[in-house]
């Protein structure tokens, strides 16, 4: 082929655009798509991307270890990256690639290179004597460690066949630092006279740590405390390798990772236990037909487990004080007990035919997804201002302004069939062009409840045409190659988003009670004889519910400056259509002779048979251009060196290519009315970052080969390295705190804005704990009554700090004996400790309103690893 690849590799999801020569990530094991992806699909903690400029993240920062949570956390806390792809394959999906998403990955098992025994051993040790304090962190470091090994190893059984096995291990020990807001020291004893609901507040508030607030320079309740984590996480896989004949290959696969999570708990019962396990089976054949023709045929079984559940200490439901101080938790979605299933069935068939490379597939998945799943089964409790009184004081008083409960059995067992069919052909037009196009054809049937306890009103999703067509230009030698491409890609719709139908009644109901008594919050309801005419909020799919797609098209000029330097300018742009959203409706309206209060809410609900109707909606759309220039320097005197910087923008109506509308991810965008729902949200991607700035370099100092031999053992062939990251900040929003009158709207729905009074505020980075409250001043925000409907702030129009982030690594490899290797490398992950600041407290009715009272990184640290090869 004279065209050759773009020197400018793609990437996964978080990382800026790379060179060709990895790190080793904090795993030890090689940087590779598929680690990337299985951090994100398995949602594993504790693993960290050093190559991309990540450092490590703040444990504090909680989300539950589910669905596209690890992904989402990632946009939110790193970013996405402006993504080139040199050309689009009729084999695979690259739907969300233009952020950094890799492409789906294929079900064949590619081909190995078979060779005599090989193989390596590999610790990696982190330890809290080499770390730093964190910004906020109160005292010295507390005792932590981590320890992460493996081993690899290649080995024939026969002429013919041969097995590849190989096992790690992370174990991380110790102590988490962080922030929360805790009751000061007037504010731990109930209001409550009554003396059962007072025993109910106690155990409320006795759940917030024995300590008082001791970080009061940034918030008066603001406490940084310590509490005690175990992840364990194993993986294993073995692979065997028969070639058949000269023309036949077997080769089959077996992979488990594990990962049991036993995490901090600053306040009483605030995250869920989680454990996970995945078994990934694969089995190919692949024929060689003829010289030029060659297929792929294969099976694989899938099979992932996900259970959180509620830690021994948790006060019962989960309680929001308004941001006042910090909830008590889990969050509403747990308990979690799922399994995801799939049976994978591919056929693959390239043939080159003169200038032409063809490829023909097909590819069928069967889907199954088991499980118990509620939203709020263990109650939600709000407290917010009301009543001329703060969320705080409601909330010793024990008076609520909702209640939310999930009762019924959730207990589904989902399924539906996957086809893909594609057609490609990448054509050497000229020795100059190169022309490739094709079609993938997929179709997605309508999921099915295998004891017909639901039925969807969508059908079969059968016309998922996605076209292709891209090439690339030699111009000269000097002037380098013109690349173009242009493809319709479709995503998928999410087990875990048709599941939510299993909250509809009469299966389950999900009762809101406004301006509840604590002690007996659903009146009169019996919970064991629930009515099926029983008043509850909906979960509506609408009928035409399809897949999301989008159009995604790059233009790339790659020139040879040198015979070292190579640079490239780039665009990629994308519209998404069809992106996943959940709608509010049914909320309530002002009605005359009816007073406007949260006691009110459901009375004056439009339709009287219902609380809340939630409907799932195609009704999101993401826009996103960007522009890139990159420019590598290959191996010049032992020094190489690539950077990267792109200007870029991300707009959407409130959901984005992640969203799957589980749980508190289909609120993460909610109207403030059920009306002009999309002009309401449209704004900034919750991931948007307008300028980012990637380098790398190393340089490998020279053999000393004239040296004495000690010299050059010692001082010769080591190999400096370090990776610098700079992005602007991602955004938020500024909410107003509480939905009761002289706040909100009233509608019992509690993500009302206030009114901006001060223009200039629009797009400020508030990115410093000593000036947040000067940048976001609360008198810049008015309140909205509540027959305003809407405040005129928009979403997203503000952005947290900057990241600023430099890792940096030492390492060296001795011959032992041939071919023998040991490698050690030394790392500092956020060598200048420089801190990411979170958001600061968004909630206008908070006291600690625009105070920063968190971080996304941690502290700097050091690890160390020794890899033996041979």
């Amino acid at each position: 082929m004279l065209l050759t690849p773009s020197v400018f590799p793609q990437v996964t999801p978080t990382k800026p655009a790379t060179t060709q020569e990895k790190p080793k990530p904090e795993t030890g094991a090689p940087t590779t798509e598929g680690n990337q992806n299985q951090r994100t699909q398995l949602n594993l903690l504790g693993q960290t991307d050093t190559s991309s400029g990540e450092s490590r993240r703040n444990e504090n920062v909680q989300f539950n270890l589910i669905d596209n949570n690890s992904l989402r956390e990632l946009n939110l806390r790193v970013g996405t990256t402006a993504t080139l792809v040199p050309e689009f394959q009729a084999t695979r999906n690259f739907f969300g690639a233009e952020y950094g998403a890799p492409p789906a990955p294929s079900v064949h098992l590619p081909r190995t290179k078979i060779g005599g025994i090989h193989g390596s051993l590999f610790e990696t040790h982190n330890n809290s004597i080499f770390s730093a304090r964190a910004f906020f962190q109160v005292g010295s470091v507390k005792p932590a460690r981590e320890n992460n090994y493996g081993f690899n190893l290649g080995i024939p059984l026969t002429s013919r066949t041969y097995l590849l096995l190989d096992g790690t291990q992370q174990k991380v020990r110790g102590v988490v630092n962080g922030n929360v807001l805790v009751p000061k020291a007037d504010e731990r004893t109930p209001l409550a006279t009554d003396p059962a609901l007072r025993r109910i507040v106690e155990r409320y508030l006795s759940a917030y740590p024995n300590e008082l607030p001791n970080r009061t320079d940034i918030d008066p309740r603001a406490l940084n405390t310590n509490a005690p984590q175990r992840i364990n996480t194993d993986s294993a896989s073995a692979r065997l390798d028969h070639t058949i004949n000269s023309r036949d290959r077997l080769a089959l696969r077996y992979a488990f990772t594990g990962q049991v999570v036993n995490p901090f708990q600053f306040i009483a019962g605030q995250n869920p236990d989680t454990f996970i396990k995945s078994h990934q089976g694969r089995i190919t054949w692949q024929r060689a037909w003829n010289a030029s023709t060659v297929g792929d045929f294969s099976i694989g079984f899938d099979r992932t487990t996900s259970l959180l559940r509620p830690e021994k200490n948790a006060v019962g439901p989960t309680v929001n004080v308004g941001g006042a101080i910090t909830g008590l938790g889990p969050p509403p979605p747990i308990p979690i007990n799922r399994a995801l299933n799939n049976f994978r069935y591919a056929a693959a068939l390239q043939q080159v035919r003169g200038n032409h490379r063809l490829s023909f597939g097909a590819e069928v998945f069967r889907t199954q997804i088991n499980g118990s799943e509620p939203d709020g089964e263990r109650g939600i409790v709000t407290f917010a201002n009301d009543g001329g009184r703060d969320a705080l004081t409601n909330f010793r008083l024990g008076l609520p302004l909702q209640y939310t409960l999930a009762v019924g059995n959730t207990h589904r067992g989902f399924r539906n069939w996957i086809a893909n069919g594609y057609v490609g052909d990448n054509w050497r037009a000229s020795s100059k062009l190169q022309v490739n196009f094709g079609l993938r054809y997929g179709i997605v049937t309508r999921p099915s409840e295998v004891n017909g306890l639901n039925e969807f009103p969508f059908g079969c999703d059968c016309n998922n045409a996605a076209p292709y067509l891209g090439f690339a230009y030699r111009l000269s030698e000097k002037l380098g190659i013109v690349r173009a491409n242009f493809g319709t890609h479709f995503g998928q719709i999410f087990p875990v988003t048709y599941g939510q139908i299993r909250l509809n009644p009469p299966g389950s109901f999900r009762l809101v009670v406004n301006q509840p008594n604590l002690l007996n919050p659903l009146g009169a309801l019996d919970l064991n004889n629930i009515p099926r005419n029983t008043r509850s909020s909906t979960f509506t799919f609408s009928p035409d519910f399809v897949s999301p797609y989008t159009h995604q098209y790059n233009f790339s000029w790659e020139p040879t400056l040198t015979k070292y330097v190579r640079l490239q300018l780039g665009y990629v742009g994308s519209r998404a259509h069809k992106l996943f959203q959940m709608w509010f409706g049914n909320r309530a309206q002002n009605v005359p002779g009816i007073p406007l209060t949260n006691a009110t809410v459901n009375q004056r609900r439009p339709n009287p048979n219902v609380l809340e109707g939630i409907s799932f909606l195609n009704a999101s759309r993401a826009w996103y251009d960007a522009g890139r220039v990159s420019i590598v320097l290959n191996e010049w005197h032992g020094i190489s060196f690539d950077a990267s910087y792109w200007f870029s923008k991300s707009l959407d109506l409130g959901h984005d290519y992640t969203n799957t509308l589980s749980g508190p991810d289909g609120r993460v965008a909610t109207s403030q009315t059920e009306f002009e729902v999309q002009r309401d949200l449209k704004g900034r991607s919750g991931f948007d970052q307008p300028h980012a700035f990637l380098t790398r370099a190393s340089w490998q100092t020279p053999k000393l080969a004239g040296a004495p031999r000690w010299l050059r053992g010692s001082f010769g062939n080591w190999n400096f390295s370090s990776v610098t990251l700079l992005k602007n900040g991602t955004p938020f929003m500024v909410l107003s705190g509480s939905d009761a009158p002289g706040f909100g709207n009233v509608d019992g729905n509690a993500n009302d804005r206030p009114n901006l009074l001060d223009v200039s505020l629009l797009g400020r980075t508030i990115g410093d704990p000593d000036t947040s409250t000067q940048l976001l001043p609360r008198a810049a925000f008015q309140f909205i009554q509540p027959t305003a409907g809407a405040g005129t702030l928009g979403r997203n129009v503000f952005r947290r700090g900057k990241i600023a982030n430099v890792n940096a690594a030492l390492a060296r490899t001795w011959t032992l004996r041939a071919p023998a290797t040991l490698t050690f490398r030394a790392e500092s992950i956020n060598l200048f400790n420089t801190p990411q600041f979170a958001e600061p407290t968004r909630e206008l009715t908070s006291p600690s309103f625009g105070r920063i009272t968190n971080t996304l990184n941690d502290g700097r640290t050091f690890r160390f690893t020794l890899r033996v090869s041979f």
